[in-house]
């Protein structure tokens, strides 16, 4: 029994969900508009502002494409009336990053800079305070695609353990380990 996969997803107002026939999702909201192709095997119901996604069997395909698809679609409902938000420290001596419109630079200790493009469907904003580490907060519909995004820049200079130098997720708790001077100990 899919817990998830049975959860009757709100559709709040001034989002519209179209379902067309060859079973993909269209959903319309205030910040944009997100499609996804849905597994022919489910069925998914309209009612008066609530979704609701049905399996046909209790096969073990379709009980694990069951939860999937209803939280991507859960998904695609919040984002377009709501948004998601990623935010990102570059925690390091030096460490820098500005944005020119999507284009990203970015400075985390290598002889050169890094420059990275943001896709268009996603807004980067740079914010840079005395005293505090440089943030890059990322603003968009498709949480998907934040997420893969996020996790590319954060490639680029992945925290270490011993002074969690490098770009890490905002309220991301580093293990840290203790240096060679605590063996001797």
């Amino acid at each position: 029994m899919s817990r998830i996969g049975n959860a009757i997803i709100n559709v709040p107002a001034g989002v519209e969900i179209k379902i067309s026939d060859s079973n993909s999702i269209s959903v319309k909201g205030p910040k944009g508009e997100l499609t996804q192709a849905v597994d022919p095997d489910l069925t998914l119901e309209v009612n008066d502002r609530e979704l609701v996604v049905k399996r046909p069997t209790n096969q073990k395909r379709h009980r694990s494409v069951h939860g999937l698809y209803r939280s991507l679609i859960d998904n695609m409902v919040v984002g377009v009336s709501e948004g998601y938000t990623k935010e990102l420290e570059l925690i390091g001596v030096g460490y820098r990053a500005n944005n020119t419109g999507n284009l990203l630079e970015l400075g985390v200790g290598y002889s050169h800079q890094i420059y990275f493009y943001i896709p268009d469907e996603l807004k980067v904003e740079t914010v840079t305070e005395k005293g505090k580490a440089p943030t890059i907060i990322l603003t968009g519909i498709d949480k998907q695609l934040i997420g893969q995004i996020a996790a590319k820049i954060r490639s680029f200079r992945k925290p270490e353990p011993y002074k969690g130098k490098g770009i890490k997720y905002k309220n991301e708790i580093l293990r840290r380990k203790a240096g060679k001077t605590a063996a001797k100990a």
